[in-house]
């Protein structure tokens, strides 16, 4: 395996550090497991696409009800 010297922050080494699971993992481990977290094996499917883009349609033309508006209809009560 070769091995590459990279330099981070102070800042970043500490949040890294923060990330392990256990004292001994090493930060080549942390940054697989956050590079895997990144990639999304799963895109999303053209219906998925289109919902969304109908969605933010609604939002620009005002279609959109608050959260109370929905608790009144559904009779939900905090």
């Amino acid at each position: 395996m070769s091995a590459t010297t990279v330099w981070i922050t102070l800042a970043n080494k500490d949040r890294l550090e923060g990330l392990k699971r256990h004292p001994k993992e090493s930060y080549n481990d942390v940054i697989g497991r956050l590079l895997d977290m990144a990639v999304d094996e799963e895109p999303l499917s053209e219906e998925a696409i289109r919902g969304i883009e109908e969605a933010l349609e609604d939002i620009k033309a005002g279609r959109l009800y608050s959260e109370d508006d929905i608790k009144k209809e559904f009779g939900v009560e905090e």
